[in-house]
């Protein structure tokens, strides 16, 4: 994941997790994304960083406003 230096990220789930293992699950219910195409702003700190790289292959990640 390329660096980012907003304060605020904005996370969407852009790929079924459906079969997945479920850890990989978790970690995405942990961040709030439920279903495809669900959003959420999460702070840039790097707890979170950690579990967007997790899931990194399901999400798009960009700065928010």
């Amino acid at each position: 994941m390329a660096s980012i230096d907003s304060k605020k990220l904005k996370v969407t789930l852009v790929k079924s997790i459906a079969g997945r293992s479920e850890t990989q699950v978790r970690t995405l219910r942990s961040l709030g994304l439920k279903r495809i195409g669900s959003s959420r702003v999460l702070p840039n700190v790097n707890p979170i960083l950690g579990q967007i790289n997790k899931v990194i292959q399901f999400v798009s990640v960009e700065p928010a406003e």
